[in-house]
């Protein structure tokens, strides 16, 4: 899978959130200095053509929607980080965030627990 450049995640970002939605509405999402329409409408393109977003015509519309789900590109993307920057090593990952942050330990039980409780969840399905 293809990283996203800092503007497409934006635009991902709001279609994940929207789940659907015209050019016009996705520039309606963004906060303040709002891009062009038309920036918005290449990026999307762009997109598309990296297999990230589908759309479907309506009347003449382009009605945009993910191809991929924000927790596919989650996963890919956090196991790239792993692998890339911390030899695969889960342990030197959350030790290397939990200092650069300066997590407390009640903060580190608290994600034990929600790693826990997840993975039991999924050992039940």
């Amino acid at each position: 899978m293809k990283t996203l450049t800092k503007a497409e995640e934006q635009v991902m970002q709001i279609l994940w959130d929207l789940k659907e939605g015209i050019v016009k509405q996705v520039v309606d999402e963004f906060d303040d200095n709002k891009p062009a329409y038309t920036t918005v409408a290449t990026v999307l393109t762009v997109l598309e053509k990296k297999g990230f977003v589908k759309h479907k015509k309506i009347g003449n519309t382009n009605l945009f929607s993910p191809a991929i789900s924000k927790t596919e590109y989650t996963k890919v993307q956090f196991s790239s980080l792993l692998k890339n920057y911390f030899n695969g090593s889960f342990p030197k990952m959350a030790t290397f965030f939990a200092k650069e942050n300066n997590i407390s330990i009640n903060e580190l039980e608290e994600m034990l627990k929600i790693t826990e409780n997840e993975l039991d969840k999924e050992n039940k399905q």
